[in-house]
């Protein structure tokens, strides 16, 4: 245990010295000019075309920390809400209005400080490949002609991936401090899609493949990190578990329950390995585990830990997917004609003349993680009454803006008119239609932030109406905006899954071992019991 001691106080320090050296320098100082304007285009952030090197890094380095080291900055209260949520914190409804408030204990809670963050930017290819499937790795190496031994597992295909990323990048005349578009060559748009759907990030809207590879690699350090801290707590929590195996209880579990403890923790048990061998084998693994043996280092034992935890949140991050993809099939299976035409129709896809509505669904399913493809009639899907009233006094249609001034239309009327007059601007194209995009640019977000949160009773039954769903006797209005929300969600942005889904998961993953542990311990107890009066009977 010394030694283990020993060098953890030595990966301390050299922590410490290696933080001082990073902070010095940062990592965007080395990088090339077509990386820097890659970083401000992913961001948003606007540069002159004219600008020469010194001008980009300067304008990546009045930008960096507030989107890297503190990117919690830019969000919204529901963003920083949620965040403290994951974090097991309630908020307080008058804290939940306070955006200081809510940045503050963020903050107080992030992942890294400036000087991690910085350090972790000075080698991408160490964590960006993190939140990739084994799928999506085994097919970058496919693609590559990178050879992978057999049998290919998760943790070998990432480290053939790391060693040869340099290179690839060399090859395809680009950069690796900050990657290209070529770092994504094998992912179709879905994949990119799904991967912010599964990890909780926004989709752009509307979008291309373009801005779905930047969004995804802007947020990779997040992701990232949350896949980091979630390793960690699995690891803590398995590690106590292990605790609790003490060698009393090991030597009373009979040879069924070693083997059940050896399959459910990843322990490769040989053909005809005996009970007593058994014993050793768990006892080994815990040992390992605890960091409890003279030859273990300290970064052997928690790699142990944090690669069993790591291959458990991909396995966590698989099913918390494929919940999300069975909730959705389940929701379309609900959808009216018209809403999976209109489904389609937001994302370009054509449909097939005379389709019939399993042919609808089944088409729409198969597009679950299509993002839509721009600005379409569905639009104004969850515009509301002053919403659509504004656009179609803006519009600069005649006929529309006649709509808008009548007293007492209704909102199925003036979404009629909207997209009406949608439709005919996109038709004559030009100046009309760039005011047409102009407007919906900068609405669509305030719009999204208080969907339905005005909408009457009966607005909010006729929304439903328009998906085949009733709404439930004596529902109140809540639940109605509930479910409107939930359709919503899944029209325009197909299968989504809550980065909390995922953690529940995982969390949900280690609580089974930690029951089963407590279980065996309670067995092992009234076994050890059982064999010690056995003996005492012996003798007597």
């Amino acid at each position: 245990m010394r030694i283990v001691k020993t060098l953890i106080s030595l990966a301390f320090v050299a922590d410490i010295t290696l933080g001082s050296i990073y902070a010095s320098k940062a990592a965007y100082n080395k990088w090339h000019e077509t990386e820097l304007e890659r970083w401000l285009s992913d961001h948003d952030i606007p540069y002159p075309t004219s600008s020469d090197r010194k001008e980009l890094e300067k304008l990546v380095q009045n930008n960096w920390d507030t989107n890297v080291v503190t990117p919690y900055q830019h969000w919204d209260t529901a963003e920083l809400n949620r965040h403290l949520k994951q974090k097991g914190i309630e908020t307080k409804e008058a804290a939940a209005a306070n955006k200081e408030s809510l940045v503050s204990q963020v903050q107080d809670l992030w992942y890294e400080s400036g000087d991690k963050a910085q350090q972790a930017w000075f080698s991408v290819k160490d964590w960006i490949l993190d939140s990739w499937t084994e799928s999506q790795l085994k097919a970058f190496c496919d693609h590559h002609a990178i050879p992978v031994p057999q049998p290919r597992k998760r943790d070998t295909i990432l480290e053939k991936v790391r060693s040869n990323y340099d290179a690839i990048a060399k090859k395809a005349g680009d950069t690796a401090a900050y990657p290209g578009n070529w770092l994504y060559d094998t992912w179709t748009e879905s994949d990119l899609k799904e991967w912010l759907d599964t990890y909780g990030f926004p989709v752009p809207q509307p979008t291309t493949r373009d801005k779905l590879i930047a969004s995804v690699r802007r947020n990779s350090r997040i992701a990232s990190l949350k896949a980091q801290e979630r390793a960690s707590s699995a690891s803590a929590s398995a590690q106590a578990a292990y605790a609790t195996l003490t060698d009393k209880l090991i030597d009373a579990w009979d040879e069924s329950q070693l083997k059940e403890f050896a399959d459910k923790n990843g322990i490769n048990v040989p053909q005809g390995t005996k009970a007593s061998q058994l014993r050793a084998l768990v006892r080994k693994h815990r040992a390992a585990l605890l960091g409890d043996t003279v030859s273990a280092s300290a970064a052997s034992a928690y790699g142990a830990a944090t690669s069993n935890a790591g291959n458990a949140y991909a396995q966590a991050t698989d099913k918390a997917s494929q919940a999300a993809q069975d909730a959705f099939n389940e929701a379309v299976g609900t959808w009216s004609e018209s809403r999976l035409k209109g489904y389609l129709d937001a994302r370009g896809i054509p449909v097939p003349h005379a389709s019939k509505k399993d042919e609808l669904r089944a088409l729409v399913r198969k597009n679950s993680h299509k993002a839509a493809s721009g600005w379409t009639a569905w639009t104004f899907d969850d515009f509301s009454l002053e919403n659509l009233r504004n656009y179609l006094a803006s519009s600069g249609d005649a006929t529309a803006k006649k709509v808008s001034q009548k007293s007492g239309a209704t909102r199925d009327e003036l979404l009629a008119a909207a997209q009406s007059a949608y439709a005919s601007a996109s038709s004559a194209g030009g100046s009309s239609y760039a005011s047409v995009t102009s407007y919906l640019a900068q609405t669509t977000d305030s719009v999204k932030q208080t969907a339905f949160d005005n909408w009457s009773e009966s607005e909010l039954k006729s929304y439903l109406d328009s998906y085949g769903i009733p709404a439930p006797q004596g529902s109140k209005i809540n639940e109605l905006r509930s479910r409107a929300r939930k359709q919503y969600t899944y029209f325009k942005y197909g299968t989504t899954t809550p980065a909390g889904t995922i953690f529940a998961q995982i969390q949900d993953t280690v609580k089974q071992t930690w029951d089963w542990v407590v279980d065996q311990i309670s067995i092992g107890s009234n076994a050890a019991k059982k064999k010690a009066d056995e003996e005492i009977r012996q003798e007597l």
